[in-house]
């Protein structure tokens, strides 16, 4: 059964109640529940807690954590420019507030629970540089207007069969990838590897998710799992979730999975976000009508804001360095800030038909954080509605070609136009502007201090 957005109305399997968790602890059936929230690098960080003390301490006060966990950078390094948590202010605790909705069974793991946590300062009030605060910060816009959010995410990685400390005594060279050729919608290369996509798809079902299909995809051991689309925050926590189990269950297979934009030359690891808006009370769809390409009038303004915000927003869709190198021409992934009616040449393409008409960002990478896409995905459409943005023609051809905007062809041209944003000013606050400069700005002083196997294979000897 489901409701007037086309959601079930009935709890996923997997998904807990508390009643059903004290079930299963007084069974002996689950002793541990991981608490847990997606920092910056959209890493899940958190506690395993016994299950006991989750019942007599975690529920009625809480938990707490050191806040430096939203201000370090991938090796978990401290580092300066981050004005909520630092040396200088002792890196104090801010509090884990499990949303109990959120709770489910962790199938890939023995006798396991898992509930997502909201971050909140001691007295209460929200962390607002948290990605998960970020995007409900932007569902509290849509719902001030009776509006709500869908959204799907297509998440590809890369699976070898080495290990994951074997990939990293061979300094990632040389790895033996899962399959030996392209395998795009090949059943015999997905069939290849079926019991490590069983085990994914089998263990995300007892997760609570809706899995919908495995596929192979263009570069070696390249897959993509699709899930059913959800209520924005819904599918970010899912996504989460996913992909962090995704490479618990490689590993305990002995193998590795990646979903770094860009691991190697051939084709990246994109995450295509499809997203719509629905009417709260009745689920009428708000970008669809009787315009052209199917749009309604505001869904043609939602489009243009997505034009017109992409390059300011793309650190938000490619928050890393290797992010960049996604961006090749004849590649799958965007370099035109165009749009086209399933034109898979553009950056944003509009696929699908009456209710099921939504905008596809393609130039997210697997390194995305979702919650940070998704809440500049919202963020843009509604400059574009506000603004009355007019919608230029959809690109027919290949956009590769185009003359047009670009998308940043690199880190710090998105750090630039992101600072300078009147845009992500407004939408998310001065606060999470300073704060994920800074991330881009560590990142880059990090690769900028590097000296990489390229510098030497060209500069050792021939130099």
């Amino acid at each position: 059964m489901t409701d007037s957005h086309g959601l079930s109305t009935y709890p996923r399997p997997g998904m807990l109640s508390t009643a059903q968790l004290q079930a299963g602890v007084d069974a002996g059936e689950i002793d541990t529940v991981i608490l847990a929230f997606t920092d910056m690098q959209g890493r899940l960080q958190g506690k395993r807690l016994s299950a006991e003390y989750f019942f007599d301490e975690v529920i009625p006060h809480h938990a707490e954590g050191c806040n430096y966990l939203l201000a370090v950078d991938v090796d978990m390094n401290t580092v300066q420019g981050y004005e909520m948590s630092s040396w200088e202010r002792g890196y104090g605790d801010f509090v884990l507030k499990p949303d109990l909705p959120t709770l489910r069974r962790v199938p890939w793991l023995p006798a396991t629970a898992l509930v997502l946590a909201d971050l909140t300062w001691l007295d209460g009030t929200p962390v607002v540089a948290s990605p998960r605060q970020i995007l409900q910060a932007q569902v509290a816009r849509l719902a001030e207007r009776g509006w709500i959010a869908l959204a799907g995410t297509e998440l590809e990685f890369i699976v070898f069969k080495d290990s994951y400390e074997q990939a990293a005594d061979k300094s990632y060279a040389s790895l033996v990838p899962a399959n030996q050729y392209n395998v795009d919608y090949s059943i015999l290369g997905t069939s290849r590897i079926d019991p490590l996509l069983r085990r994914i798809t089998g263990g995300m079902s007892g997760a609570g998710m809706y899995v919908e299909s495995a596929k192979g995809e263009c570069n070696l051991g390249q897959h993509e799992i699709a899930f059913r689309y959800s209520d924005v925050l819904t599918t970010c926590d899912n996504h989460s979730i996913y992909k962090t189990g995704a490479k618990e269950i490689a590993a305990q297979e002995g193998m590795s999975l990646t979903f770094m934009a860009k691991p190697n030359l051939r084709e990246g690891n994109s995450c295509h976000i499809h997203l719509s808006l629905r009417a709260r009370q009745d689920g009428q769809p708000i970008l669809a009508g009787e315009g052209k390409h199917g749009l309604s009038r505001l869904g043609e303004h939602f489009l243009a804001g997505q034009l017109a915000a992409l390059r300011d927003l793309t650190l938000a869709y490619a928050p890393n360095i290797n992010s960049y190198k996604r961006f090749v021409p004849g590649s799958f992934a965007p370099t035109a800030v165009r749009w086209g009616e399933d034109n898979r040449t553009c950056a944003l393409r509009l696929v699908g038909h009456g209710q099921a008409l939504r905008v596809e960002n393609r130039t997210p990478g697997g390194d995305v954080n979702p919650y940070l896409a998704a809440a500049a995905m919202i963020a843009a459409g509604l400059h574009g509605i506000d603004s009355e943005l007019p919608l230029e023609p959809a690109f027919a051809g290949n956009a590769y070609a185009d003359e047009g905007p670009k998308v940043p062809h690199t880190l710090r041209d998105a750090l630039a136009l992101w600072e300078e944003s009147e845009l992500a000013a407004t939408a998310f606050g001065t606060q999470v502007q300073a704060h994920y400069a800074n991330y881009a700005r560590v990142e880059l002083a990090a690769f900028d201090a590097a000296v990489t196997d390229w510098e030497l294979r060209r500069g050792f000897e021939r130099l």
